[in-house]
Parts: C-alpha cells; structure tokens; sequence
C-alpha cells in the first residue's frame, strides 16, 4: 500500500508541474532562500535564492534521485530561469 501512495503522490507533484502554470516559493522560510539552480538536483550551481512569495512561471518537471524539480521562470524577469524543488512551490 506504501508503493502506491508515494506513487500517487508523485503522480499529483507532476501534474502538478504542468507547464505555463503560475506557482509562488512557499515554504523556504523567513531566514532562508530557495536556490534557484542551473539543472534538476542539488548538485547543479545555485543560480539566486528566490524568497517566499517570488512569482514564477513553471515550465516541466522531472525527477531527480527520488525528488520532482521543476524548471522555472522569474515572472517579472522570464529571463531568468532555473530549477527548483517542487516541494516548495504552490499554485498561485
């Protein structure tokens, strides 16, 4: 049963994850910053940190090592561009 909820629930992280669909950073934390990296895991360069709130414009996802990142875009700037984990991202 274990198998298909985590299965489930990666399922509706992906969906989720639909390209085009406005998402805000939640739940980095007041003193911390979500990293904006140049590739999906925690290996890639971090880019910028992104504050809770920061607007962005989600491209697609994929999971990396047991994690979904999704490809991002600043709203107010979509030139700049990157990953981050989905874990920390709400549909606006």
């Amino acid at each position: 049963m274990r198998t298909h909820s985590a299965a489930l629930f990666a399922l509706l992280i992906v969906a989720g994850c639909a390209a085009g669909n406005g998402a805000v950073v939640k739940g980095a934390g007041p003193d911390d910053l979500l990293k904006l990296r140049d590739g999906p895991g925690l290996e890639h360069k971090i880019l910028i940190g992104l504050p809770d709130g920061t607007r962005l414009t989600r491209g697609g996802c994929v999971t990396t090592h047991g994690k979904v990142w999704c490809r991002v875009f600043l709203t107010d700037k979509p030139s700049v561009s990157g990953y981050v984990s989905a874990e920390y991202l709400a549909h606006r």
